[in-house]
């Protein structure tokens, strides 16, 4: 079940096609994702993760067109996926580097990266005390924290989150909710978050479900 807002789409998806060995996953699956926040709800096993990385361009569906703000997935792959923010929470990319080493990486990636909100994002997600440690050295949540301070700076006209509450501390939580409150009005960039519940107290501009 898919339910969007009005607003002109950001993302369009059509008649996408997915599946595992012995599970077909996704079948003719289309959405319109518009600006704001849009969520992915779903149980275990219902493909969550699985769309983030499709609509990031990082798993190769089996037909089906995504188009972001013109440009299609399948003819201009580089410049699609150039407009997408999404890292892996559980990725181990970046475990050599320090968050403000992080942050450098993607603002080389991501042109209208702000680094003026990062002492703020930094601040508000406890993130100060450990600016100097590896990623490998911090915690789950620490490093997903970094993750989300990233995401919030990059201004990608596509961020994809998932489970962004998971791991997080209830001041980081309530944080990182304000945050997305504060994306709720973007007019150009949509925010596609994944989780099992609807988060609290966030203004949804469409909501895809997935069931349990």
């Amino acid at each position: 079940m898919t339910q969007a807002s009005d607003r002109a789409a950001l993302l369009l998806v059509s008649l996408l096609n997915f599946s595992y060995p012995g599970l077909d996953l996704f079948q003719d699956f289309s959405a319109r994702i518009a600006p704001g926040v849009t969520l992915v709800r779903g149980g275990d096993g219902r493909g969550k993760t699985t769309l983030l990385n499709l609509l990031a361009g990082l798993m190769p569906a089996r037909d089906g067109v995504l188009e972001l703000n013109g440009l299609r997935l399948d003819s201009e792959p580089e410049n699609y996926r150039r407009q997408v923010f999404f890292i892996d929470p559980r990725s181990e990319a970046y475990d050599q580097m320090t968050p403000p080493e992080v942050f450098a990486a993607l603002a080389e990636r991501y042109p209208q990266f702000d680094q003026a909100l990062l002492p703020a994002l930094t601040e508000g997600l406890s993130l100060t005390p450990h600016l100097e440690k590896k990623l490998f050295m911090l915690s789950t949540g620490s490093k997903r924290k970094v993750y989300l301070a990233a995401a919030f700076a990059a201004r990608a006209t596509l961020t994809l989150l998932d489970d962004p509450y998971a791991s997080l501390d209830r001041a980081s939580i309530n944080f990182v909710a304000a945050m997305l409150n504060e994306r709720a009005g973007d007019a150009d960039r949509a925010w596609v978050v994944a989780m099992y519940e609807t988060p609290e107290a966030v203004r949804l501009a469409g909501t895809i479900d997935l069931g349990d």
